[in-house]
């Protein structure tokens, strides 16, 4: 929401955003406690991977019960009735969910990474677990230092006669916030994905190799296959969730902050971004997605459980 004397037509958000985000609550709501309640029900013997999975599943279970009032607020023409805090709380988990994903993705990329080019380090020997449990810890830290700021520049105004809650920062703040959300760009998004990228490059050299190279047997059969899909997968979820989103909000950052700016290109920018975001809350469902298809066994027991659901169903038709 910007300044209400230059504005052009948003009311796609009325039909697109409240569309998007009530599958994405549909679907999120369901897949991620089931990732919480699978991985939770074998947690004396986790792997690192499914700590981080874990840990990922809860971010985004969290961000996806905060939805219900952003979808009212969209369908109602961004009328916020719900107060200042609420406002302030939902921006936190919007973009504390969205750091923390691209953090816990980053774990799960480097810890592959570290068992398919190095499968013999002292990481993969002992106190792994231990490690993984101290990384999440630190994830959660710094994700909450890096959102902090969210608590000072959202906040709810007046536009149009009625109550509206800004996403980034109130208008008079475009100044004050740029440096910060750039800095939050930087930091949260261009940097483990960069991580993330020169992971997957390396892994690739390696996967590609054939099945022994100079002497050294390289990973087999399934072990391989999972390590190529969970590679596609999260560069899918990267490439589709994460990076349209920082892309067009940084050139909107940097339009708004130019004087020179005329309001039409301004609330251009705006429209731009703004229509990015149901791609960014994408993640949210799209990574259980990611969970299954790294899992085997998970995979194995949901196809026995379909498998059950027919026989019963089929059963039922045949009486």
């Amino acid at each position: 929401s910007e300044n209400s004397s230059s504005i052009i037509s948003e009311d796609f958000k009325r039909i697109l955003l409240p569309a998007v985000y009530t599958i994405v609550f549909l679907l999120g709501i369901p897949l991620n406690a089931a990732v919480i309640l699978k991985i939770w029900r074998k947690r004396p013997n986790l792997s690192r991977n499914n700590i981080y999975m874990l840990n990922l599943a809860v971010a985004d279970f969290l961000y996806v019960m905060s939805l219900p009032l952003l979808i009212y607020n969209y369908a109602s023409h961004d009328y916020w009735p719900f107060g200042e805090f609420a406002c302030k709380m939902v921006r936190f988990q919007f973009y504390s969910n969205l750091h923390g994903s691209i953090l816990f993705l980053t774990c799960i990329s480097v810890q592959r990474y570290l068992g398919i080019c190095y499968p013999l380090s002292v990481w993969h020997k002992q106190g792994g677990r231990r490690m993984a449990w101290c990384i999440c810890g630190g994830v959660w830290l710094v994700v909450s230092i890096l959102c902090a700021p969210t608590f000072y520049f959202a906040a709810t105004g007046q536009q149009r006669n009625r109550t509206v809650c800004y996403d980034l920062s109130t208008p008079t703040r475009s100044l004050d916030y740029y440096p910060y959300g750039m800095t939050l760009t930087c930091l949260g998004f261009l940097l483990p994905f960069i991580g993330v990228m020169v992971c997957y490059c390396r892994m690739a050299q390696i996967l590609c190799r054939p099945v022994s190279y100079q002497g050294v047997s390289i990973t087999p059969g399934e072990k391989r296959d999972r390590a190529v899909r969970m590679i596609i997968i999260v560069a899918a979820v990267f490439c589709i969730s994460f990076l349209p989103f920082h892309l067009t909000k940084s050139m909107y950052l940097v339009v708004r902050t130019l004087p020179e700016a005329p309001c039409t290109m301004r609330n251009l920018f705006s429209v731009i971004y703004k229509s990015t975001r149901p791609f960014a809350s994408m993640n949210s469902f799209l990574d259980p997605i990611l969970f299954y298809f790294t899992q085997p066994r998970y995979r194995q027991s949901t196809r026995r459980f379909l498998v059950r659901v027919t026989t019963l169903r089929d059963r039922g038709t045949s009486v």
